[in-house]
């Protein structure tokens, strides 16, 4: 396939309207935009058909008359949607993605018997609602069959993202992986705004307080690598602050767990002065 293939966007949620906004911005024809007959649904699909100049379309009035159909639905979905379009069209020829990080390219599978070829493609990054980013930069996990995967490569690469290759035995793994990345990130922020309270400041203030910190953290962290970012009592063996934690976090149990968690985590991972003292203060006890 030497031109762009034309692509229609099953499902106009927040990863849909990224995708189909950064491929657009790439040069690539949206043919449609696939949603349910709902009427929210259709608004949605209707408003980012407008935007990348395709037509909404539900699962019986769709054309799929495109070269390359990608569907951005929940993970419980896909089957189901992949399902409900294998009788529209001949897919003989046809390319098949689905955006799923746990799941493999098999849950195409209706389509592959009926000569499409499909693979999962799933960018490494966060869909959030009011917010759209930008895919460039963005890691995108590749696994299927050979003349997707191809494909695929080369749409990221015009996105100006990264592929690499992902075995279907480590979806879970690389999902999981993922959720460190942001989802469990924003929960360890949230622990803290709890411990924040304690010390007195609203939620809302302690965030703005927060950034700071957070933003330089990153930033060292992808300057000089994790080592070399780690500060704290951990790093230089102060016990005794370690001690003073644990008795004043008793009052937030929930946020408590998680700094013994990290805490446990980091000794086994990063700098740390009298690291056996620290693993008893550690016990929780």
């Amino acid at each position: 396939m030497a031109r762009k293939p034309k692509i229609a966007i099953v499902g106009p949620g927040r990863l849909g309207t990224a995708l189909a906004t950064s491929l657009r911005r790439a040069g690539y024809r949206i043919s449609e935009v696939i949603a349910p007959a709902r009427k929210a649904s259709q608004q949605r699909a209707r408003k980012l058909a407008l935007g990348v100049g395709a037509r909404a379309a539900t699962v019986h009035s769709a054309w799929l008359d495109s070269d390359l159909i990608w569907f951005c639905v929940p993970d419980g979905q896909i089957a189901e949607a992949a399902g409900a379009l294998a009788g529209k069209a001949s897919w003989s020829g046809k390319i098949a993605f689905h955006a799923s990080g746990a799941l493999a390219s098999d849950e195409l599978g209706i389509l592959r018997k009926r000569g499409a070829s499909v693979a999962s493609v799933h960018p490494l990054m966060t869909f959030v609602r009011g917010s759209i980013p930008s895919l460039a930069g963005v890691s995108f996990a590749v696994e299927g069959d050979p003349k997707a995967v191809r494909i695929a490569r080369r749409i990221v690469r015009d996105l100006k993202g990264d592929a690499f290759p992902l075995a279907k035995s480590k979806k879970a793994a690389y999902h999981a992986w993922g959720a460190f990345t942001s989802p469990l990130l924003v929960a360890a922020l949230v622990a803290g705004e709890e411990v924040a309270r304690t010390a007195g400041l609203p939620a809302q203030v302690a965030r703005k307080r927060m950034l700071p910190i957070v933003a330089q953290t990153l930033a060292n962290y992808a300057a000089l690598g994790p080592e070399g970012a780690f500060s704290g009592p951990i790093v230089r063996g102060d016990v005794a602050v370690i001690r003073k934690h644990l008795r004043v976090l008793r009052s937030t149990p929930a946020a408590r767990e998680v700094y013994l968690a990290l805490a446990r985590s980091a000794l086994k991972a990063l700098p740390a002065r009298r690291r056996k003292e620290l693993q008893r203060a550690l016990k929780g006890r």
